[in-house]
């Protein structure tokens, strides 16, 4: 089956690329650049996981005069889910991102996932499905398969702000802190 996955060069998406590898599917990696500040590193992060991993990856650009930094965007997974299924269409399969439990952000939950999934289905005629395999999974959960799975969490970035040393300060750096703490 053709799975298309949203990637951001962190740890969720890539470990949801792998999950899609292991299972024996045709993975192809989604890149949004979407005007946000970790934009750069993100593609290069992606760039690396990507080659790593031995999947083609796919580009898409939005031009925006917004300015997108640390926090909830908001619409954002809606938006890249629709900016997925622009750039993959015509095609079939599952299209998928690296979203777990654990969040307040309204487009990570499950009412959310269950709502988006019914319109997907709906705009392709059930030729595109989602499935995010880690949406009722914790973010400790994602980190411990990353570890069993042989992710190359060393390639990937997790960092809101988008400097090339990640700042230490925003959920992303926190996250990452506490999962590699324990």
């Amino acid at each position: 089956m053709d799975a298309w996955v949203l990637m951001s060069g962190g740890i969720d998406s890539t470990a949801c690329a792998q999950f899609f590898i292991n299972r024996g599917d045709k993975v192809t990696g989604i890149f949004v650049d979407y005007g946000q500040a970790a934009r750069l590193v993100e593609y290069e992060a992606v760039t690396r996981v990507t080659h790593h991993l031995q999947i083609p990856l796919k580009e898409t650009k939005f031009q925006c005069t917004n300015q997108f930094g640390e926090g909830e965007i908001t619409g954002r997974n809606a938006f890249l889910i629709f900016a997925a299924l622009v750039a993959i269409s015509p095609a079939r399969g599952v299209l998928s991102l690296g979203i777990h439990s654990g969040t307040e952000y309204y487009d990570c939950s499950t009412e959310f996932f269950s709502q988006i999934g019914d319109i997907v289905e709906s705009y392709t005629g059930g030729a595109i499905s989602l499935f995010c395999p880690f949406a009722s999974k914790d973010k400790s959960f994602i980190y411990k398969y990353a570890e069993q799975t042989d992710v190359p969490i060393e390639l990937t970035y997790s960092c809101e702000q988008g400097g090339i040393a990640p700042c230490g300060q925003c959920l992303s750096c926190g996250d990452r802190d506490a999962l590699e703490a324990s």
